[in-house]
């Protein structure tokens, strides 16, 4: 399935437009993986380990510990919880590497997906998280899209370049 990017209204709620934004860069990290194969998804390119397989496993991983886990409270998914993060930090950039293409583009659309069913049945923008932060505090909904935007973003632009030097694939 190919991603269909739409660009986010002139004007509108603030809800409206931080979820608008978000899945622009959504459809963005999709749309750079699109038509790779396994190999290539895995591919690195110095200095960099990063891979577009890495970030897609890892992007499915911020959406569902950040909205459902931290803001809603819901248990963790496999294979996150069975993930010894002491040992490993970034085992979802290892471990995405074996994975095949469909399934982790499937994961992350389903994380997105339950993201927006979260993020659309929160009372209001100002909603706190069940679980805190490291200092204690409780997060509004708000903080946490706005932190979704900024690190799908920031992965954005790095898929943009990772597929770049793969076969040459630029632009929007």
């Amino acid at each position: 399935m190919a991603a269909m990017r739409v660009d986010p209204a002139p004007t509108g709620s603030e809800h409206a437009l931080l979820s608008q934004y978000l899945d622009y860069q959504r459809e963005t990290v999709l749309a750079k993986t699109e038509g790779l194969t396994q190999e290539q998804l895995a591919e690195h390119h110095p200095p960099s380990a990063l891979t577009l397989a890495g970030l897609l496993y890892h992007l499915a991983l911020v959406e569902e510990n950040w909205t459902e886990v931290r803001f809603a409270g819901l248990p963790g998914r496999e294979p996150w919880v069975g993930v010894d993060w002491e040992a490993d930090p970034d085992w979802e950039f290892h471990a995405a590497v074996d994975l095949d293409p469909e399934e982790l583009r499937g994961r992350y659309r389903q994380a997105c997906d339950r993201s927006r069913g979260i993020v659309a049945g929160a009372a209001s923008l100002d909603q706190l998280s069940v679980q805190p932060l490291r200092d204690g505090r409780h997060f509004s909904l708000r903080w946490m899209l706005l932190d979704l935007v900024e690190e799908t973003a920031r992965h954005a632009g790095h898929a943009d370049l990772i597929r770049e030097a793969i076969d040459g694939a630029v632009g929007e």
